[in-house]
């Protein structure tokens, strides 16, 4: 099937109800002992039926994940480097979750090299100094036996928000 009757498939599993919740869920939770109970006041149903509804938006494939986003910088790490990775195709599967496993690491993607750039896998890591983060990269390298890497040292950060739906 391709992507865009994948996609208006996905669309029309959505009524407005998931649509409302969506739109609460994309944002920060409530800083509250009951977020959900929240949410669902807001959008009109009770904390049960809205968590049904998540439930339900999960298994259908709708939602894929809760994720935290931690502010580095508040955290006292300040910090980060890309490390790019060139790791031979056939190790990227069993090397990928072992560097993903760090808990210094907060993304790990797999990319397609090019002739120009080797590297095919990127771990963003996190640290107080450069000097943490060039020892994390050298433990994750020990760790999965991969030498060939480089450190991309953030400079400057322009954005850092996560997409909006509805």
């Amino acid at each position: 099937m391709g992507k865009l009757k994948k996609h208006k498939k996905l669309v029309n599993m959505i009524d407005d109800l998931d649509k409302r919740i969506i739109r609460h869920l994309q944002g920060d939770l409530p800083l509250t002992p009951t977020p959900f109970s929240q949410i669902a006041s807001k959008v009109g149903i009770d904390e049960e039926e809205l968590l049904e509804r998540i439930r339900g938006l999960k298994l259908r494939g709708v939602l894929r994940r809760f994720g935290a986003t931690l502010n580095h910088l508040q955290a006292g790490l300040t910090a980060n480097a890309m490390v790019a990775w060139c790791v031979p195709e056939d190790r990227v599967d069993e090397v990928g979750p072992l560097m993903a496993s760090v808990r210094e690491v907060s993304h790990c993607y797999e990319r397609t090299p090019t002739r120009e750039w080797k590297y095919n896998l990127f771990t963003m890591v996190h640290g107080k100094s450069r000097k943490d983060c060039r020892d994390i990269a050298e433990r994750i390298s020990q760790m999965t036996g991969m030498n060939d890497y480089i450190l991309l040292f953030t400079l400057k950060e322009f954005k850092k928000t996560s997409p909006e739906y509805f």
